[in-house]
């Protein structure tokens, strides 16, 4: 005849995270880390109220999630902030010459930013969405 279980029981298996009592923890997995990694360990272990780090290590490992960035789109960002800053510098140093500068080189100025902006605000909304 089986034992019935206590809602208690039942409780403390959940807690425990097991899917039901039969379920136990066999395998050992073990890794090092250094004195810094302990520390920041730690620290987050007491930030998130844990006090087991085998628990708070083994709930990150299944349920965590690493956030893997394309940076692509900010290099190209960047090459483009390069080539514009160039231009105006440029500019800048014309007009300072010449005392005037065309109104091409303003259109072209301006053609530059709105692209820059329109790509940041791309990546700025998308980076929003992580959570």
């Amino acid at each position: 005849m089986l034992k019935k279980q206590s809602r208690y029981q039942d409780a403390l298996a959940v807690v425990r995270g097991r899917l039901n009592n039969m379920e136990k923890r066999d395998v050992v997995m073990s890794f090092r880390v250094t004195p810094s990694e302990a520390k920041r360990i730690n620290d987050r272990m007491k930030d998130a109220g844990v006090r087991r780090p085998g628990a708070f290590l083994r709930k990150m490992a299944v349920d965590g999630y690493i956030i893997r960035l394309d940076l692509e789109e900010l290099r190209e960002a960047t090459r483009l902030m390069r080539i514009t800053s160039n231009n105006v510098n440029q500019y800048a140093k014309k007009a300072n010459e010449t005392g005037s500068i065309y109104e091409t080189d303003v259109k072209e100025i301006k053609k530059n930013q709105e692209g820059l902006w329109e790509l940041l605000n791309g990546i700025l909304e998308r980076l929003s969405t992580i959570r």
